[in-house]
This record gives C-alpha cells, sequence and structure tokens, in this order.
C-alpha cells in the first residue's frame, strides 16, 4: 500500500514493502519504528540513524515532535487520495482547531493573545518536557481562539492548550 504524506509544503509517496523496509520517493530504506511501552513515543531507526518522536492524531493530522520541533503531518492512503481527488479537490483546512499538549509539561511562554491572527508555523505554544523546550507552531492560518493556558502552567498529555480559528 502507498500512502502520501504532506509535511508543509512537501508531498512524500511512502510505501511499505516489508516490515523492515520501505521505500520514500523512490528511495529504498531500512526502517525499525516501535512504540515505547504503549505510549505515544516512538522508537524510530532509519538506515541505522536513531530518532525518538512523539505522535498523536489531532483534528489537523499527526502532530509529530522530533527533536524539538513539532510538525503536523497529514496522510492519505491511495484510495483516500483518488477518493478525495475524485470528489472535487483538496480537504477542506478550515474550522476550529485544538492546540493539545503531546506531552506532559510546563508551559514556558504563550506568545499569542486570544483575537489575535497568526499565520502557519508561527510559535503559539513553547512547552517544556524532559528538560527540552518544544514550540508548537500554528498548522495553518488562523485566529486565536481561546487561550487556556499561562506561563508556568503544568499541563498533561492531551490537555487543550489553546483554540484556533
Amino acid at each position: 500500500m502507498k500512502y502520501i504524506t504532506t509535511l508543509g509544503d512537501q508531498t512524500f509517496e511512502i510505501e511499505i514493502n516489508a516490515d523492515d523496509q520501505i521505500t520514500v520517493n523512490g528511495q529504498r530504506l531500512s526502517v525499525d519504528f516501535r512504540s515505547v511501552s504503549g505510549q505515544p513515543v516512538y522508537s524510530l531507526i532509519v538506515d541505522g540513524q536513531s530518532h525518538e518522536a512523539y505522535v498523536q492524531a489531532t483534528d489537523a493530522g499527526l502532530e509529530v515532535l522530533l527533536q524539538g520541533q513539532l510538525h503536523i503531518v497529514e496522510v492519505e492512503d491511495e484510495r483516500q487520495r483518488k477518493l478525495r481527488e475524485t470528489s472535487g479537490g483538496p480537504a477542506a483546512h478550515s474550522g476550529e482547531i485544538n492546540l493539545r499538549a503531546p506531552m506532559p509539561g510546563l508551559i514556558v511562554a504563550v506568545p499569542v493573545v486570544e483575537g489575535q491572527s497568526v499565520t502557519k508555523g508561527q510559535d503559539l505554544v513553547i512547552l517544556e518536557s524532559m528538560k527540552m523546550q518544544n514550540e508548537l507552531k500554528a498548522p495553518r492560518d488562523g485566529t486565536i481562539g481561546h487561550v487556556r493556558v499561562r506561563n508556568g502552567d503544568s499541563v498533561e498529555q492531551n490537555q487543550v492548550l489553546l483554540t484556533l480559528d
């Protein structure tokens, strides 16, 4: 099965060949991808290089926290993509999005206020977890709805931090 993955302005075609082999845009890679202790933390080894990622499904797609950067990733399989293309175009990127904490931590900064217009990629919340500061960014342009946290707040995984309209 092939999957079409969108990360920002880049699109990747990924085919799972076997449990330990994938092809990304025609390049064959050796991979090992495992959940750690049933948590949304994954160990990923690609061609011998080790990575740790936090992965969580949200309204906007998959939130992937990798090397201190939060990425919003959209994934469609071949059938979903064909259905979307034949039904009249791209999926809607509108409506309210709840920005959730990808892991428990401490709010270091909230550099936005309710009613503020933001652009895709702009910092919305800085979350410290495991001695790392993680920048949670806007997955698209929009307006900040309700801000539910302040500097110094402790948050739990999946807790809604703010809404983006």
